[in-house]
C-alpha cells in the first residue's frame, strides 16, 4: 500500500507542476505582445484580476453544479500573515518587476532569465525555511545558475546597469518568497488561494496604473488578457499550489524551471527572436539542470510527528481513519484528521507529510 501511493501520489505533483509550468511558460510572448498596447502595470493588474475573477467564477459554478465535489481545506486564520506575504511578493512586486523589465528585453531571453525564480525558490527553500536537499538537487541548481550567466554573456564589455534584466531578475527573487510562503498554506484550497492573490493583487495594480494615468485599451485587448490572465496566471498557480502540497517547494520550483522553454519556443516562432549559440548553451545547461532534478530519488527510515490538519486525501499508508461509512473506499475527500506517531521507510518527497 505504501509503494503503491507514493508512485500515485508523486507522477500527480510532478504533473501539475509541468503543466503549471507550460501555461505560465506561454505567457512571456503573449505579455510581450501586449506591451505594444497596455501600460506594464496596467497590464500586470489585468492579467491577475483576470485570473482572480476567473477562479472565482469556477468556485462558484462548482459549488452550484457540483456539491458532491471532494472538499478541499478551507484557510484558516493562522494561514493570513502567510497568504498576505505571498500575495505581497508574487501578486504585486514579481508581476510589476516582470512587465517593467519585459519593456525593452526580447522574451526569448526573458522567458530564460525566468529560469532564476526556481534558483531563488530552492536557495530559499534550503536556507531559510530548512527543506531537505541533496547533491544532485545542488547540482541541478548550479546548472540552471550557469545557463543564466551563459545566457546574459555579450562577446563584449557593456557599461552602465542592465536595468531590464535585474528588474526581471527582481521578480523571480519576490516569486522565489512567495512560492516559500505559499507552501505553508498548500494543504488549503488551491483555487481559493490562487482567486485571493489575483484579486488582491490585481486590484492593487490595477489602482496604481490608474493612479499614474494608464488608459483602459480596447475590448480585444481586455479579452485577450482575460484569457491569458485565467490560463497562465489562474490556473497556473492552482497547479502551482498543489504541487507544493505533494512534492515540495524546491523540487515544484525544479520542475517549473521548464517553463522558460514554452516562452522561448513560442517567442522565436511568434515574435522572430534569434536563435543564438549563448542561447543554445543555456538551454542544454537548463536541460541539464532540470533533469537532475527529475531524476532524484529520496529514501530512509524517518518519523512522523503526531499531527491534526485538514487536507483532500485519500486513506493510504499516511491516512488510516474511521468514517461513519458516508465516504466510500478509495475516494478523495477532506476533513480534519490527526495522525498517529510513525516509524516507517519509503521512497518521499518533502510534502506536507514529510518535512523533515
Amino acid at each position: 500500500m505504501m509503494t503503491l501511493d507514493f508512485h500515485r501520489r508523486v507522477p500527480t505533483g510532478v504533473a501539475v507542476a509541468l503543466l503549471a509550468a507550460v501555461l505560465f511558460g506561454a505567457s512571456t510572448p503573449f505579455a510581450k505582445i501586449l506591451l505594444r498596447e497596455v501600460e506594464p502595470i496596467l497590464l500586470a493588474g489585468l492579467l491577475y484580476l483576470s485570473a482572480g475573477s476567473g477562479l472565482l467564477l469556477w468556485r462558484w459554478l462548482r459549488l452550484r453544479l457540483g456539491p458532491h465535489t471532494p472538499r478541499e481545506a478551507n484557510l484558516t486564520r493562522t494561514d493570513l500573515p502567510w497568504l498576505a506575504g505571498a500575495i505581497l511578493c508574487g501578486g504585486i512586486i514579481g508581476p510589476v518587476l516582470l512587465m517593467v523589465g519585459l519593456v525593452r528585453t526580447p522574451a526569448s531571453t526573458a522567458a530564460l532569465l525566468l529560469n532564476l525564480e526556481g534558483v531563488f525558490t530552492a536557495l530559499l527553500a534550503w536556507f531559510i525555511f530548512k527543506e531537505h536537499f541533496a547533491q544532485r538537487i545542488a547540482l541541478g541548481m548550479a546548472a540552471i545558475t550557469a545557463g543564466g550567466l551563459c545566457l546574459s554573456w555579450t562577446g563584449r564589455p557593456e557599461f552602465g546597469v542592465p536595468w531590464d534584466a535585474l528588474a526581471i531578475a527582481g521578480a523571480c527573487l519576490a516569486w522565489g518568497l512567495d512560492n516559500n510562503l505559499t507552501r505553508k498554506v498548500s494543504a488549503s484550497d488551491p483555487t481559493h488561494i490562487a482567486a485571493l492573490k489575483g484579486v488582491v493583487a490585481g486590484s492593487v495594480n490595477l489602482a496604481v496604473a490608474l493612479a499614474m494615468g494608464a488608459a483602459i485599451p480596447a475590448v480585444p485587448v481586455l479579452m485577450i488578457a482575460a484569457v491569458i490572465g485565467l490560463l497562465s496566471y489562474g490556473v497556473s498557480l492552482s497547479l502551482f499550489v498543489l504541487a507544493l502540497r505533494h512534492i515540495g517547494t524546491a523540487r515544484t520550483g525544479a520542475y517549473f524551471s521548464s517553463a522558460p522553454f514554452v516562452g522561448v519556443t513560442l517567442s522565436i516562432m511568434l515574435l522572430g527572436d534569434r536563435v543564438t549559440l549563448p542561447f543554445l548553451v543555456a538551454t542544454a545547461l537548463i536541460g541539464v539542470g532540470v533533469w537532475l532534478h527529475l531524476t532524484e530519488r529520496h529514501e530512509h527510515e524517518h518519523w512522523h510527528v503526531p499531527i491534526l490538519h485538514d487536507h483532500r486525501h485519500r486513506h493510504d499508508a499516511h491516512h488510516q481513519h474511521g468514517h461513519d461509512g458516508s465516504v466510500p473506499a478509495g475516494e478523495s475527500h477532506g476533513h480534519p484528521h490527526a495522525h498517529s506517531a510513525m516509524l516507517h521507510r519509503h521512497p518521499h518527497y518533502p510534502d506536507i507529510h514529510h518535512r523533515h
